[in-house]
């Protein structure tokens, strides 16, 4: 078993980082009953799902350390989580400038700059779109496409894997881990692309509520949570990473990025409860915006 198989150093390790999982979980609640007391019924729930994001994370990287053979499950929850996660963080931005009808007449005149990472940032050429509501709808679709595809592909992953044809560490053309990979990676460029077009645009009217620190937490969740742990694995499947029996590579490098995960959420967790907890002022209404554009100020 697990317990057995670890020294005294091990149990200790797994111990530390299992009381910083349950942590996260208590300062998660704490700082959700405190949005359900203060914050607009209208943000609440948008907000108490971004906040999530991290002891959620936390909590799946700690089962799947503690029970190795529940980390393709652990990894495909997590991984359905955020990309719910991602939708929530566009739809935050829109109600955060007062709703999609205020939006539209604070930017009626305005334009989005779509030649922005991570699809576009090397095309400056690109055509710069007026905002309307389309375009409006377009960038929701973009994230609302992979809070659905992701799970139905994850389901298939799951078919798969209890018939024995999908291997998550066998990368071969013949094999459908690799395109159900890559198409996953597909969805997950264009909802990350979405939500960088609407941020590149309110990121100055929203300075005043910190959305800059909270896009920050948010994207060093996206790449802790993918390309940090995409990394560790190629590492691990290559024998980068050495075998340390009775863990083979791929086991080694899977709980290697599941303990980075735990402390790296933590940290997190506990920055998004300082962060989130700030009270704001609400906008000023778009003609008084125009007007009177250093009016807005945050409180302690």
């Amino acid at each position: 078993s697990l317990s057995t198989g670890l020294d005294l150093p091990g149990r200790f390790l797994f111990a530390i980082l299992t009381l910083m999982t349950l942590i996260a979980i208590l300062v998660f609640i704490e700082e959700a009953v405190y949005i359900y007391k203060k914050i607009p019924s209208s943000k609440r729930s948008i907000i108490i799902w971004i906040n999530a994001a991290a002891p959620v994370i936390s909590t799946t990287s700690c089962i799947g350390m503690w029970v190795p053979r529940s980390t393709m499950f652990t990894d495909f929850t997590a991984g359905i989580f955020f990309a719910i996660v991602i939708h929530k963080f566009l739809m935050m931005m829109i109600k955060e400038c007062g709703g999609q009808k205020v939006l539209l007449r604070r930017f009626e005149n305005s334009r989005f700059t779509i030649s922005t990472g991570p699809c576009c940032c090397c095309c400056p050429c690109l055509p710069r779109v007026p905002i309307t509501r389309q375009t409006l709808f377009w960038l929701k679709l973009g994230t609302f496409q992979f809070a659905v595809l992701r799970p139905v592909l994850i389901f298939l992953s799951i078919v798969l894997w209890t018939n024995g044809n999908y291997v998550l560490y066998n990368l071969s053309p013949k094999g459908p881990a690799l395109w159900i990979s890559c198409f996953i990676g597909a969805l997950t460029l264009f909802a990350l692309w979405a939500v960088g077009i609407m941020f590149r645009k309110v990121r100055i009217l929203l300075k005043c509520k910190n959305i800059i620190p909270k896009f920050a937490l948010y994207q060093f969740i996206v790449i802790l949570n993918h390309l940090q742990t995409t990394i560790i694995n190629i590492f691990a499947t290559q024998k980068i990473i050495p075998c340390a029996p009775p863990l083979s590579s791929t086991a080694r490098g899977s709980y290697i990025a599941q303990q980075l995960l735990i402390m790296e959420m933590f940290l997190i967790t506990v920055i998004s409860r300082v962060v989130y907890r700030r009270k704001y002022h609400d906008l000023e209404p778009p003609e008084c915006a125009a007007e009177e554009p250093g009016d807005k100020k945050e409180t302690p």
